[in-house]
């Protein structure tokens, strides 16, 4: 504790592992934030993608809708959620969803869907394909909304004999994710993987706003 370094996640411990978390995406144009827990990444990230009258497309069984007390409809959006099977969603559900609300006449009147949320591994513990995430990404590229991944476990799920698909193939996939420290056997915090350039510009500005922002990085 009688180091000093610059604190709020521009220590060098941080960008030493935003550097190792570029590399095992193979990508250097990703940008990595350090948040304090998963509860408050989702809700910091899916404020921060939607617009006001806009809400997130989940499985029915997504942490979002079911284990968060509420939160991301505490920052006043909704969670709209999507029977499943293994709790699962895909491409085929997300595009019904979207052409269902763009062709109804009273579209004003209701939440339009502007993301996509899932988890890896899901609340169940299945794992998605990297066909069914191919056809989701795909699906979420044709209706012009972002797919974002929860994370929180995805060290478990990627390393399980069932993956077939890799951390530099997911991270193909999809605009935003985060891989858990938390659950994983970290002190504390994770690590969010900003992909899509739009969502890059001030985030932790929102990270900030949303107490998210992570003091002293070197913990």
């Amino acid at each position: 504790n009688l180091e000093q370094t610059v604190g709020y996640g521009e220590d060098p411990y941080c960008e030493a592992a935003r550097e190792l978390i570029r590399r095992e995406c193979q990508r250097q144009d990703v940008d990595v934030q350090f948040l304090v827990g998963g509860t408050q990444t989702n809700f910091t990230v899916i404020r921060a993608a939607l617009r006001p009258y806009q809400g997130v497309l989940s499985p029915a069984t997504g942490h979002i809708n079911g284990h968060e007390t509420g939160a991301v409809e505490a920052t006043g959006h909704k969670v709209l959620p999507v029977p499943c099977v293994d709790g699962k969603i895909t491409g085929d559900e997300v595009r019904q969803y979207c052409s269902a609300h763009a062709t109804d006449t009273m579209r004003e009147h209701t939440v339009q869907p502007g993301m996509v949320y899932i988890s890896f591994p899901t609340e169940i513990g299945s794992l998605y394909t990297k066909a069914e995430l191919t056809d989701l990404s795909n699906a979420c590229r044709e209706c012009g909304i972002p797919l974002y991944i929860d994370g929180a476990r995805m060290g478990y799920g990627l390393m399980s004999p069932e993956a077939d698909i890799t951390l530099p193939e997911l991270a193909n996939l999809c605009d935003m994710f985060y891989i858990g420290g938390t659950k994983c056997g970290a002190i504390m915090g994770e690590a969010l993987v900003i992909l899509n350039p739009a969502f890059k510009e001030g985030f932790r500005y929102i990270v900030k706003q949303h107490g998210g922002l992570l003091a002293k990085g070197r913990f």
